[in-house]
């Protein structure tokens, strides 16, 4: 099954039918306008050209941009950048003396060079990166682009020669015509009343309209308006079937064969502009449909599609142009429903020409001018204007402006080249006055996930200023490099544990690494440790940050894996530590400034029931009694205690070993480790209270040795000792109290 067959499958009538016929009217005459526009530019005698030119523009991309693309409703025509940028290269030839059949062979190679590099652009996948373009400059090229066209198409609304600038012919009444200022107004005027109306006909056609209203007014009283011959005032003979065309097109051919490489190669610069203005305008048009009908484009095929129509416009004498806002928002608005609907505006163009070539000749040239110079008024975009309204935005609104200058001064290339420059200035001044810092916290101030036992707890809350954490956000850059290290120095100078935590962040730069080697070599000097946590082996810009700081030298290239994954690794060589998260690296510190508590030389022997914190100092008998009710169990390494969704609601005093908790993260595979709890401490008091189904994971992380008390035992043991039930439910209560208690001033300190 071919393009256009899957295309007519889809064919929804009447809405692309009205809306293909609809975009034909919009699209038409500004075709013929773009296309004169540029053509006048050689001499006003290849205006003629330069009408048949858009006509055929209009063809060809309507039959072959909607075939081979992918948006739907999508309208591509000749348009504003390319009549700008077609109209600038051949202004620059005439002042260089080409000739004008020359100059037209260049404008036809160079349509299909700008084809050729938008085929490639999509056939590399390149045409998302176009999306990336800030907005002020898209902004700043839109204002600039409409007051090119606008300042063209004063001579021709004037009735002044094309020849004079525009600022000449605007300051120079003398050069004026006042039946075009008539006609050109009429135009203009009557435009801007049907944009604000309810827009039931096109702006363009009303336009259209009230221009040749106003000319067979005038022509009624001045005999030289009735005619064609030596008539400036209107297009003239289009001759769209004449054999002096096709002969052209066929000579051109032929001097195509004749040009040199140098000359092609000449031509390469103004293309790739010409192609990347005409990519951001089709895929601009795109958005703007995503948005409008929630659908999502395909940006690539888009391009290769349009390429495609532009090289086959170019070889028929068309004009080049891109998916244009104005007819497909008619288009829309008409009914459209799929890509048929630009397929018919094609053929209506065609027919059109064809059909209507003696009506065309008659339409005035200033109404052509009126209907650009409206185009143009509102390609300027003047949303900008409110950045002047806050300190914020005044720099914003400062890129803008350099880029209108630009555009008008210099050339569209260098007024994006310099946009995207100011842009990233100005990106790189925002990184530098945000702050790279979004917690400083101490180990006093955190925690692991480790729950110890209320003397190491009160050791670490004396001690755990000795490590200070420092959770890292953003970029790490050169413009944020002094910021940061000036933050870590009086820390450098004064801790023995300094923990940065790179979760947040989202590149790193050789400046940023440079300047946390210069911190561990200060650590290193004082004979103290630098602990990194979450060195991600995939950065948001794709870079592996262990291998990126392995090597510029941050960390060793053989630190084992094991490293990686958290506190209870082996030792790595080095005076830089890497963790697999901020917990883990806490844990490590707390293990070591715990480690001068001294425990008896059976500290792994299973404990009694007496022996356990939340027992002691009661009665020998009365723990008799709890014991009588408990089950003795035991776990290998790595066996599951209960998982989620167990429905047995238990209580597990530990005797010896570790336990860990983990749930999965939700919508992820990922496991989350919520807490670990040792020797002497409980855990299940959660489900064991409201009965619930057990919402995490407990997993055996050593060998273990548990009692276990379940629901049931309780409720028998409350039955005949009341008072003992009251101790344990008491102690189960204060114990969960000073964890929430714990996680409550965390959390208000994340949140400060």
């Amino acid at each position: 099954m071919t393009a256009l067959t899957r295309v007519l499958d889809r064919f929804k009538v009447p809405g692309d039918l009205w809306g293909g016929f609809a975009s034909m009217l919009v699209a038409l005459p500004a075709s013929v306008g773009f296309g004169v526009t540029v053509y006048s530019a050689i001499s006003p005698q290849y205006a003629v050209f330069g009408a048949l030119a858009g006509i055929l523009g209009a063809t060809a991309l309507g039959l072959i941009a909607p075939t081979f693309g992918g948006t739907d409703r999508l309208i591509s025509a000749p348009c504003a950048p390319a009549a700008a940028v077609l109209s600038a290269f051949a202004i620059e030839l005439v002042h260089q003396g080409t000739a004008p059949a020359s100059i037209v062979l260049l404008l036809t190679v160079m349509g299909m060079l700008t084809g050729m590099i938008q085929m490639f652009i999509g056939f590399m996948g390149a045409g998302r990166l176009i999306k990336y373009i800030p907005y002020t400059v898209v902004s700043g090229y839109l204002s600039g682009v409409g007051l090119i066209i606008v300042g063209s198409q004063i001579p021709h609304f004037v009735g002044a020669s094309s020849d004079l600038h525009w600022w000449r012919a605007l300051t120079s009444p003398e050069t004026w015509d006042g039946r075009s200022l008539i006609v050109g107004g009429a135009t203009v005027g009557a435009a801007f009343v049907a944009l604000r109306g309810k827009r039931t006909i096109p702006a363009t056609i009303v336009g259209i309209l009230a221009g040749l209203l106003a000319y067979v007014l005038l022509a009624r009283n001045d005999p030289t308006m009735r005619t064609l011959e030596n008539n400036p005032l209107v297009l003239g003979a289009l001759g769209a079937t004449g054999e002096g065309y096709l002969q052209t097109i066929t000579s051109r051919w032929t001097d195509i064969g004749e040009l040199r490489l140098s000359q092609i190669a000449a031509l390469l610069g103004s293309a790739l502009t010409l192609a990347a203005l005409l990519s951001i305008d089709t895929l601009k048009t795109c958005v703007v449909i995503d948005q409008m009908t929630r659908t999502r484009h395909e940006p690539n095929r888009e391009l290769l599609a349009q390429g495609l129509a532009n090289i086959a416009s170019s070889a028929v004498g068309g004009m080049p142009g891109a998916g244009t806002m104005g007819a497909t928002m008619v288009n829309l608005s008409s009914g459209a429903q799929t890509r048929v609907s630009g397929v018919i505006e094609g053929v209506l163009a065609l027919l059109a020409a064809l059909l209507l070539s003696q009506f065309i000749a008659w339409v005035p040239v200033a109404t052509l001018a009126g209907i650009l110079i409206v185009v143009g008024l509102r390609m300027i975009d003047t949303k900008p204007l409110r950045f002047l309204e806050s300190r914020a935005t005044v720099f914003d609104f400062a890129v803008v402006l350099v880029v209108v200058a630009c555009a008008l001064t210099v050339g569209l290339i260098a007024a994006s080249a310099t946009g995207v420059a100011l842009s990233i200035l100005l990106f790189v001044r925002e990184q530098v006055g945000g702050s790279v810092v979004r917690h400083k916290t101490f180990v006093s101030q955190r925690s692991s996930t480790w729950y110890r036992p209320e003397d190491e707890m009160r050791l670490i809350a004396q001690q755990g200023d000795r490590a200070v954490i420092f959770e890292l956000q953003g970029s790490l850059f050169f413009g944020t490099t002094y910021e940061l290290y000036t933050l870590l120095e009086p820390e450098l100078k004064t801790r023995d544990y300094v923990i940065l935590d790179l979760r947040r962040v989202q590149s790193v730069d050789i400046t940023a690494a440079n300047m946390l080697g210069n911190a561990r070599d200060l650590l290193r000097e004082r004979g103290k440790l630098l602990l990194l946590s979450h060195v991600r082996e995939q950065l948001p810009n794709g870079r592996n940050l262990r291998e990126f700081l392995i090597q510029t030298g941050l960390i060793e290239p053989d630190v084992p894996v094991p490293a990686l994954l958290g506190a209870q690794a082996p030792e790595p060589q080095g005076t830089v530590r890497v963790f697999k998260d901020l917990p883990a690296a806490i844990e490590w510190v707390e293990d070591r400034i715990v480690s001068q508590i001294v425990r008896p030389q059976d500290s792994q022997a299973a404990l009694t029931l007496q022996e356990m914190q939340m027992f002691k100092d009661h009665r020998d008998d009365t723990m008799a009694d709890l014991e009588a009710s408990l089950q003795q169990r035991s776990f290998k390494a790595g066996e599951t205690i209960y998982a989620i969704g167990d429905q047995v609601p238990e209580l597990f005093l530990i005797r010896s070993g570790e336990v860990r908790i983990t749930a999965p993260i939700a919508a992820s595979r990922q496991v989350h480790h919520i807490a670990t709890y040792g020797r002497g401490d409980f855990f299940g008091g959660m489900s064991f209270l409201d009965e619930l189904a057990r919402s995490e994971n407990a997993i055996a992380q050593t060998d273990i040795e548990l009692f276990a008390l379940s629901l049931e035992q309780y409720v028998r043991l409350s039955e005949n000792h009341k008072k003992l039930s009251l101790l344990l439910m008491t102690a189960i209560s204060r114990t969960l109290a000073q964890r929430l208690r714990h996680a409550d001033g965390e959390r208000t300190l994340l949140h400060a």
